[in-house]
Formats: C-alpha cells, sequence, structure tokens
C-alpha cells in the first residue's frame, strides 16, 4: 500500500493550500504599468538594452550548471551507480529552465508587452518546477521531488494561461511567492542523507534581494544618476540564487571523483602486502651475498 511519510504529508497540505488560494482567491489584475520600465535607453539595435543583455547571466549559470550535473552523472556511472537519480533530474531541470529565462526574457525586454510577458513566465516555470522539486527532493523524499516538479511544469504554464485568457495573475503570483515559501519551509526541515548541500537561505535572501530591486526600479535609476536600473540590476542578481544550486551540484561531482581515485588507487594494505615479497627476496639475497663473501 502506498504510504506517505509525515514531510510528504505535510508538503501535500501545502501545496493544496496555495492551489485553493489560487483557485477560490479573488482575482487580481496585473499592474497597468508593468511595462514601463526605467531604463529604455537604446544601444546600437538594441531597445531596452540593459534589460535585455543583463539576463546574460541566467544563461552562464545554467550552462555551467548543466555541465556540473553532466560531470556528476558520469563520475557516479564510473563508480557503478548507472541510475540517474531525482537530484540529477531536477537540478538539470532548473538548469536548462534557466536557460529558458534567458532566452524568454530577453524576448519579452526587447519590446515589453503582455505577449512577451507570458514568454518570459514560461521560461520561469521551467526554472520554478526544477528549484521546487529539488528542494522537495532533499528534504521530503525523492518521489515528492519529482512529483512536485512535474506538478510545477504542469500548473506554471497553466497560471500563465488563466492570467493571458482573464487577466487573474493571482494564479501566477501564488506559484511564485508560495513557491518559494515552500522552499523556505522545506530549508527548515532535516536534509536527507543524500540530499544535495544546497544553502536554501542563500537562495531565498538572493531571490529577496532581487524582488525589492524589481520593486524599486525607477528609485534605482535615479539613485545611480541613470546608470543603472533596479530592474536590471534584479537580473543580475536573480541570476546569482543559481549559486548555492551550483555549488552542491559541484561538491557532489568532487566527491565522487574523489570516492573514484580513491577507488582506483591500492589502499595502504594492499601497497603493503605488495611490499612484503619483495623486501623479503632482497634480503635473502643480502644474505646469500654476506654469506659467499
Amino acid at each position: 500500500m502506498f504510504k506517505l511519510e509525515k514531510t510528504e504529508r505535510l508538503l501535500l497540505g501545502a501545496v493544496l493550500v496555495l492551489l485553493a488560494v489560487a483557485i477560490l482567491g479573488p482575482s487580481v489584475a496585473q499592474p497597468a504599468h508593468s511595462h514601463g520600465f526605467a531604463d529604455q535607453r537604446l544601444w546600437g539595435r538594441i531597445p531596452f538594452a540593459l534589460d535585455v543583455l543583463s539576463n546574460l547571466p541566467f544563461a552562464l549559470w545554467g550552462a555551467l550548471g548543466l555541465g556540473g550535473v553532466a560531470g556528476w552523472v558520469w563520475r557516479s556511472r564510473a563508480l557503478g551507480q548507472p541510475r540517474i537519480t531525482a537530484q540529477h533530474g531536477l537540478a538539470a531541470l532548473f538548469f536548462a529552465g534557466l536557460l529558458l529565462t534567458a532566452a524568454a526574457s530577453a524576448w519579452y525586454h526587447w519590446q515589453p508587452d503582455d505577449a512577451g510577458l507570458l514568454i518570459d513566465r514560461l521560461g520561469m516555470a521551467a526554472a520554478f518546477a526544477g528549484l521546487l522539486g529539488l528542494a522537495a527532493a532533499d528534504r521530503a523524499s525523492p518521489r515528492a521531488g519529482v512529483l512536485l516538479g512535474l506538478v510545477m511544469l504542469v500548473l506554471g504554464p497553466l497560471s500563465v494561461r488563466v492570467w493571458s485568457t482573464s487577466g487573474n495573475v493571482l494564479p501566477w503570483a501564488v506559484l511564485q511567492f508560495g513557491g518559494m515559501a515552500l522552499v523556505l519551509g522545506l530549508a527548515c526541515l532535516q536534509p536527507l542523507p543524500a540530499a544535495l548541500a544546497v544553502r536554501w537561505s542563500g537562495v531565498i535572501m538572493i531571490y529577496a534581494a532581487a524582488k525589492l530591486l524589481e520593486l524599486a526600479d525607477h528609485e534605482v535609476y535615479a539613485l545611480t544618476s541613470n546608470l543603472i536600473s533596479g530592474h536590471s540590476l534584479k537580473h543580475l542578481v536573480a541570476s546569482c540564487a543559481a549559486w548555492p544550486v551550483v555549488a552542491a551540484v559541484m561538491a557532489a561531482s568532487m566527491g565522487a571523483r574523489k570516492i573514484r581515485a580513491e577507488s582506483s588507487s591500492p589502499s595502504q594494505t594492499e601497497q603493503a602486502t605488495q611490499a612484503a615479497p619483495s623486501a623479503a627476496k632482497a634480503c635473502r639475497t643480502t644474505s646469500e651475498k654476506r654469506s659467499q663473501a
């Protein structure tokens, strides 16, 4: 019989509460001036240049993370662990989502409108799915992480669809802010034995700082004497939320590499056993030479 652990039941309850809020809550309209960004400068042929180009770090972190996951999987297989784990898949989903976010956000900021914002949010939904699933896999169970990631891959685009057809942004807001609340709650739980060493507190703090910069878009632009806007800085800071995940993946990959190196090199006992016959032979040879002399 399928039985849920305590942490899985808590996670399921929290997801159902958020789902109820998204469905039964009041309709919330998108802010009227959501596309009115502070920095609208043109660089060459690039409109809203800094808001477009500041998405590049998302792609860099995504590519670095995918490379780390590939190395982690390869070294795990070399140790006789051919099965791809939930952490492998969810981390790869998160990093692939960052690549999608970089492309989709750059597309949106090239010509900010509702159609572009829809594409932007679809890219973010993939990254959210991987991140939430990874947190659940580390603190609840691998199966909970996989299921939550799959659920988010469905609910994310669905919430964007609801907004695009009805103008109600509440489901998307619940997915984004409620999702980070789930990460915060999961971070308070004891990590599982096979969990990645992700500093979830760092992810949350960086994300919170990015949202504050987004809200202060025009104020930051004025404070920096029109050098850079809050929204451009938001992209740069938000991309760094991937850093704790990348660091954890790299650490896991290096750990697998160390285990492989130790397993492939002879142990001290084996070396001593192999050296013993040679030493005995050398002693016999020396004794024979002395007797002959």
